[in-house]
């Protein structure tokens, strides 16, 4: 059922049209509906009798929707052994989403391991509009890089790093990022990954005064701001509702960014 907006607010059933295994721990399944999502939003997915999760939307064009997913759980390992054909519950699109103004020129995206996967349809969006891409893309080996070819075929500045130095330079997205921001001039820069690597970054934007958005990722259920789970300290702001998508001076406001969420109990869990 669609509301007024044309957002899916209950469940629809659609099956798997194509699975493509990305990385050694990530696969995207395509749906052959456009949801009309904008990149950094995120749908929800619902396996019946198993769970419901949300997941940032990766593709979402030519009348079919992809979400690129890692397995990581339960509910995920029962999603990578399905196959084309089975079916889904899927809603949204819901949450912020990462904007590009019409004047800008050129733009950097950073991106740590599956946190790539919505900044690529935003790459997508950004070369459409001819807005120059650096695209700064890390992980921990090259096996786990997500999205390399189709990025190159965007047609972006693609700088990738990994921690072993298997594929690019050896050492993080950070160190990758840094070089960047030294030596272009950018009108924004937009990060999704690792909170810990986020936080990072956004300093550095912070000491050259530069715009940035990032993609908060909190523990959701509802997606619509009803159950308050995804709150955070102190303002109480929904990151399914306010966010996912908020300013990098929004994010640093909140003593919890970059220090610890909180898991499926409420209970806080500090990052390492």
């Amino acid at each position: 059922m669609e509301n007024a907006l044309g957002k899916i607010e209950q469940p629809i059933s659609l099956p798997i049209v194509e699975i493509v295994e990305e990385t050694a721990t990530v696969k995207t399944f395509f749906f052959k509906k456009e949801f009309d999502s904008q990149p950094g939003q995120f749908v929800i997915m619902w396996i019946p009798r198993v769970d419901e999760k949300p997941f940032s939307v990766s593709y979402d064009d030519h009348g079919r929707l992809g979400l690129s997913i890692a397995n990581v759980g339960p509910f995920t390992k029962n999603l990578f052994n399905k196959k084309v054909g089975d079916l889904v519950g899927l809603r949204g699109p819901y949450g912020s989403w990462f904007k590009l103004k019409n004047n800008f020129k050129r733009i950097l995206l950073v991106g740590g391991g599956y946190g790539v996967a919505p900044l690529a349809f935003l790459a997508q969006r950004a070369v459409k509009q001819k807005i120059t891409v650096d695209f700064c893309n890390g992980a921990r080996t090259k096996s786990l890089l997500l999205f390399k070819k189709r990025l190159t075929d965007y047609k972006v500045n693609l700088h990738i790093s990994t921690d072993d130095g298997s594929d690019g330079i050896k050492g993080t997205v950070i160190d990758a990022t840094n070089d960047c921001l030294g030596k272009n001039t950018y009108d924004a820069v937009y990060i999704c990954g690792p909170e810990l690597m986020e936080k990072k970054i956004i300093d550095l934007c912070a000491e050259k005064n530069l715009e940035c958005r990032v993609s908060i990722e909190r523990y959701m259920k509802c997606g619509f701001g009803i159950c308050g789970q995804c709150c955070l300290d102190g303002s109480g702001e929904r990151m399914c509702l306010e966010g996912p998508v908020v300013s990098g001076k929004y994010a640093l406001k909140h003593k919890e960014f970059g220090a610890y969420h909180r898991g499926k109990s409420g209970r806080k869990e500090y990052y390492k």
